[in-house]
């Protein structure tokens, strides 16, 4: 979990700082921070829609010009031809249900996560799939 809290320092998002790593084997395969997509300019310079809107945590999604840090670490795995099924996830916050539904496709059997996220349907998707969510502590957001 603390790789994942160094990832996180590589965050531009100005709401929140999340870092990701997929372990499989005791190897870390991948991992992905929250920000923009490569060769976009940071929130930092333009601004964040979703606080100009004053959109609460963990609604309307689609309001940001991010990727949450599950997101590119799936990613990065892709473009490197890296299987992660069967693999587990350490993020330093619970997932989204963007994100859950993802991790669940991509074949990932469990989730280590240490701060809060306002999303039950996330933990519901993640149950019903059998993918096993696991809080290692550390607070709420």
């Amino acid at each position: 979990m603390e790789i994942a809290r160094v990832v996180a320092k590589r965050s531009t998002c100005l709401r929140r700082q999340v870092g990701a790593i997929i372990v499989k084997e005791k190897r870390i395969l991948c991992t992905g921070y929250n920000g923009v997509p490569s060769g976009l300019t940071h929130c930092g310079e333009v601004g964040c829609l979703r606080e100009q809107l004053q959109i609460p945590s963990g609604e309307r999604h689609e309001l940001c010009r991010g990727l949450h840090a599950e997101q590119n670490a799936i990613i990065q795995a892709a473009l490197h031809g890296v299987s992660i099924e069967g693999g587990s996830f350490y993020i330093t916050h619970r997932p989204c249900v963007l994100c859950a539904k993802m991790i669940c496709n991509a074949g990932i059997k469990e989730v280590y996560f240490q701060g809060d996220y306002p999303d039950q349907l996330a933990a519901d998707i993640f149950s019903e799939a059998g993918v096993e969510l696991i809080c290692t502590g550390g607070g709420k957001e």
